[in-house]
């Protein structure tokens, strides 16, 4: 069976998954595949059509700050700020940026920290038609700053003045202190005109992730990319005006886009977190977080919340649990170079936890190591596919190669790209996420899924969260939370479960788990600590709290 999919076999029924008949799966590689599970890679890998009511970003910013122009945009430290007063202040801020010299596809910096200023200064750099990129000041090295700044060829950087320290010395770079330059006679005296054209495929914003390397990689992401999450179901998460959408991530951390363009493309109230998560959680009706994140807020005070969406690392099973008890809990995948997710599934609670179905007009394949399609229900890697598939990254064509491959399904000069996420999908049609390609590894000559260790441990009533690492060629060690967390237990459970090289030589027991500056795991701080055990040899791990600071629970890039 070979040429295009025809809808004779495939009917296009209200509740079938499809981008639109115009746009017909290439059946010519799936000729490895038998005929049923030929009609599931397409039927399962579909996500529905959806037009966004919008094209770009501002231009849906815009209609809410015309229609509303009174409602609260944003609240942050005791103060708030309508739609007409952030649009008026961007434009005016966008006449500035023209002045000094700015042109459509430039890059502006954005180097500081959650603010009213800081949307301001977002919303004027799309508005011209250039891209920005968000780092969080203070906590981004400054030579990773100044690397970030040559590397994308930025004249201007838009910060705080509290944050003038922090900046590295950029002597071709005009330096903007945004709340200075607000509270300015000039500024307030500047017309509101500062606008030029953007179209839907230019660059919003330029993503740096962690890189496997340690040099970190520029993601360019569309406005085409964003809208299609935010303005389309289940991805804009029933965000409507009235709405209240927590601001709790690190803006250099794609999902901090979604919570931001979730909230304002939709007519929301955007709450900015100050030091304390959870006094910010606690007011809001939509919260999107890491599940480390997510994990350190008390769900007692926030019992007003209607909508959960986590993403970013795995999902322990209990933590779904406990929320979608009390509001519609959203497990959801995706790397930065998809756009925030591309999957998402709504958990029901007591059943299996995956992470969902393709969001609108984005594709999934489960493909092997030669790119041939899997049978449906063989674990391989998970490529996407779609208008969630970004541009590419910046400066770097070789990476780019690797990473991002002509779409041999959809055809038509599309792109797909190579996720590393393992996964396969069930009889139902949903994905199973079986950790990442770097998460297989060898022990004592066998092939070990470190997630699968993590996830029977996390089994345990008393184990809210685990992480499993390779110490060794011989040897695996978990490390969970809470601190009360029985090693002899835990090992007997995975003894029960598991083939024996699965057995952790060690479990070590923490309060909470290190995280990095952007909320996810920290695996480094794992490491350190198991090692700085050895050479302890210290008694009892179980005995080490480990809470993280404040500042350091924001949010990364799953990359």
């Amino acid at each position: 069976m070979t040429g295009t999919l025809n809808s004779v076999l495939f009917p296009t029924a209200p509740n079938s998954r499809h981008l639109g008949n115009e746009r017909l799966f290439n059946l010519t590689p799936l000729s490895n595949l038998s005929a049923e599970d030929r009609r599931k890679f397409v039927l399962f890998g579909r996500g529905p059509q959806n037009t966004p009511a919008f094209t770009t970003l501002h231009r849906a910013f815009e209609y809410h700050a015309t229609t509303r122009p009174h409602a609260v945009a944003a609240m942050h430290g005791g103060r708030s700020i309508s739609y007409s007063d952030l649009n008026e202040k961007a434009e005016k801020l966008a006449t500035v940026l023209l002045q000094a010299g700015i042109k459509s596809g430039d890059s502006i910096g954005v180097f500081l920290t959650r603010s009213i200023p800081m949307l301001v200064g977002m919303f004027a750099c799309l508005k011209i038609g250039a891209n920005y990129v968000p780092q969080h000041a203070g906590v981004v090295p400054k030579t990773q700053l100044e690397h970030i700044t040559n590397l994308t060829r930025m004249k201007v950087v838009l910060t705080l003045s509290e944050h003038l320290s922090d900046m590295p010395e950029l002597p071709n770079v005009r330096l903007i202190a945004l709340d200075e330059l607000m509270k300015s006679f000039e500024f307030r005296a500047l017309p509101t005109s500062g606008r030029r054209p953007a179209n839907t495929n230019d660059t919003c914003f330029i993503l740096f992730t962690s890189g496997t390397t340690g040099t970190p990689n520029g993601v360019q992401v569309t406005h085409k990319n964003v809208c299609n999450i935010v303005l389309t179901a289940p991805g804009n998460l029933g965000i409507k005006p009235g709405s209240r959408v927590a601001q709790l991530l690190s803006i250099s951390f794609d999902m901090s886009a979604w919570e931001i363009y979730g909230a304002l493309c939709n007519g929301a109230t955007l709450l900015i977190r100050d030091k304390i998560i959870e006094h910010t959680a606690s007011n809001a009706d939509v919260i999107i977080a890491t599940p480390s994140v997510l994990a350190s807020i008390d769900t007692s005070v926030c019992q007003d919340a209607k909508v959960v969406a986590v993403a970013g690392e795995p999902c322990p099973q209990p933590l779904a649990e406990t929320w979608a008890e009390f509001c519609d809990f959203y497990n959801c995948c995706g790397p930065t170079e998809t756009t925030i997710v591309n999957t998402m599934k709504r958990y029901a609670p007591g059943s299996p936890l995956t992470i969902g179905t393709p969001t609108p007009n984005n594709t999934v394949y489960i493909l092997d190591e030669n790119l041939a399609p899997c049978a449906i229900g063989d674990v391989g890697e998970m490529w996407a596919g779609g208008i969630c598939v970004t541009k590419g990254y910046l400066a770097n064509v070789t990476l780019s190669q690797q990473r991002y491959r002509t779409d041999p399904y959809l055809g038509d000069g599309h792109v797909m790209f190579r996720t590393r996420d393992l996964g396969r999908w069930t009889e139902n049609g949903e994905l199973e996420h079986h950790g990442r390609t770097d998460d297989q590894v060898k022990i004592k000559g066998f092939r070990v899924e470190l997630d699968a260790i993590s996830t029977m441990i996390e089994r345990l009533p008393t184990c809210r969260q685990a992480v499993t690492l390779k110490v060794s060629d011989e040897h695996v060690a978990t490390f969970v939370a809470p601190e009360d967390v029985n090693e002899a237990h835990a090992k007997e459970h995975v003894s029960a479960n598991l083939p024996y090289y699965c057995v952790p030589t060690k479990i070590m027991a923490f309060e909470e788990l290190p995280m990095t500056s952007r909320g996810k795991v920290d695996k480094r701080k794992l490491l350190d600590l198991y090692q700085a055990s050895l050479r302890e040899k210290a008694p009892t791990a179980q005995t080490q709290p480990l809470t993280p600071r404040s500042d350091e629970v924001e949010g990364e890039q799953h990359s």
